[in-house]
């Protein structure tokens, strides 16, 4: 069910209407959210919604385990352990077998394996992720109180995340469940305008330009010129941004209307001027989980140089492979985790020099975006290709085509709506939900549907699923 269509637009209506009418019973409340939320991803395929509660209820187990005090570093391991072999068994086999079956050929031995990949569950990466999530806050005494069953399955099932996040941190989420959303200080202006900019940014700038640019260009880059190829790349950034941010706004909007608070996940991450600002601006749940549960748990930055470039470098490594089961997105996080590392290289070269002033000035502030915005478009060309040899063709049609004034105008204002609306000032935004927030619900309505028109005019007929949704 994906949020950009009638059949959702008529599921959250009803979820509206059975959630605030049992705001009064604390319990019914969650149970009518937690029933609608697995109603939701049943939606897609019934049969994996027994691994969405078994998923949830290793975390809880472990949870508990971890708090009765008892082994609780037994509990904890085992739980992880758990979670990911459930992950690796669905998203990882067949990349495994296959490897080791092309490994073996390379040595000289015929190895007879039959390579099929299991269904990939939708969301089992975002759902493993909050399992993780949850035993880790217990581990670190972030969650005191006894963990309820119940409160556990929706914090790990609740339908606004449970595709494509934000990932939630379970110790700023359960407390939430502790008691029944208050209608008074439900924000509806900020949150349908959360909605309307989510739905424009996915359906109008994102389907467009993967229904009309980028998926042409990518399946066959020699039938483009250079200068459509670049437009391509550059469209693919603005594509995968317009689209999972907009996904994010979206869910953070219905998360709103229903009383509940999700963290923000994208913060301008092409205004970024290095690698770490980047990282603190894009898919800000993601990196900072990486952050808190693969990083610092690595070492993180406490033992010496050295180490914490190695400590950079293997968790970009296994944030590239957590996107998929391909050495391309391998190379995604390893290319990220390199200009993580030579940065790192760079400022420690001009803080021993007194930093550099002109470093301080404008040229340079100009010049470290973009270079640092043509060296993430270089990343996004692994991650968008499927496979090396695509890849390569992409890359290589920039130096062999024809460069020529080829481009369509659309196209190129979809890219620079979808890069550009990242340099609005940051007031400019504060005025829009502070003004959303003061109208009149009459006209908030009223604007609200003129938005959804707009939309459907707007964008192109076919549909394009979240990018998101395959990770």
């Amino acid at each position: 069910m994906l949020f950009p269509t009638v059949e959702y637009g008529l599921f959250f209506l009803i979820a509206l209407v059975l959630a605030w009418g049992t705001v009064r019973h604390l319990q019914a409340h969650k149970l009518v959210l937690l029933v609608l939320s697995y109603g939701f991803y049943g939606f897609w395929d019934w049969h994996f919604v027994p691994l969405l509660a078994l998923v949830s209820l290793i975390g809880w187990i472990a949870a508990r385990g971890i708090q009765r005090g008892v082994r609780p570093r037994l509990w904890l391991t085992l739980g992880i352990v758990a979670c990911l072999g459930l992950l690796g068994w669905y998203k990882y086999t067949a990349f495994l077998l296959q490897n080791l079956v092309e490994l073996a050929a390379g040595l000289g031995l015929r190895l007879e394996l039959k390579v099929q990949s299991p269904v990939l569950p939708l969301g089992i990466s975002f759902m493993t992720f909050h399992a993780i999530s949850l035993m880790m806050d217990t581990w670190r005494g972030k969650l005191r109180h006894k963990l309820e069953l119940a409160d556990v399955l929706l914090y790990v099932a609740f339908f606004p995340q449970l595709i494509a996040g934000p990932i939630l941190r379970a110790s700023t989420f359960l407390p939430q469940l502790a008691k029944a959303p208050d209608p008074s200080r439900i924000q509806t202006g900020r949150a349908l305008l959360l909605i309307a900019a989510g739905l424009f940014k996915k359906v109008v700038i994102a389907n467009s330009l993967a229904t009309l640019l980028v998926d042409d260009v990518f399946a066959n880059p020699a039938g483009f010129s250079a200068s459509q190829v670049l437009l391509a790349i550059y469209g693919y950034a603005a594509q995968i941004y317009c689209d999972f941010s907009g996904y994010t706004d979206i869910a953070i909007g219905c998360a709103l209307l229903l009383g509940y608070r999700f963290p923000d996940n994208f913060n301008a991450p092409y205004q970024a001027a290095s690698p770490q600002e980047f990282w603190r601006r894009w898919h800000i749940s993601l990196s900072t989980w990486l952050r808190e549960y693969l990083y610092i748990p690595l070492g993180g930055s406490r033992h010496g140089h050295v180490r914490t470039q190695l400590n950079l470098m293997a968790t970009m490594l296994l944030g590239g492979l957590w996107h998929g089961a391909a050495w391309t997105f391998v190379v995604w996080g390893g290319w990220h985790g390199l200009m993580l590392a030579v940065h790192r290289e760079w400022e420690r070269f001009w803080a021993a020099r007194g930093g550099g002033l002109w470093r301080q000035g404008l040229a340079w502030g100009i010049a470290s975006r973009v270079l640092l915005f043509h060296a993430v478009c270089f990343g996004w060309v692994f991650f968008r290709a499927e496979g090396f040899d695509r890849a390569v063709a992409v890359l290589s049609q920039l130096v062999q085509g024809v460069w020529q004034a080829d481009l369509a105008p659309g196209m190129v204002l979809c890219v620079l709506a979808g890069i550009g609306l990242q340099y609005l000032p940051r007031r400019m935004h504060l005025r829009l939900h502070l003004g959303a927030i003061r109208l009149h619900p009459l006209v908030l309505g009223s604007l609200f549907a003129l938005a959804l028109t707009a939309v459907e005019v707007l964008g192109p007929s076919a549909p394009a699923p979240f990018i998101y949704f395959q990770f």
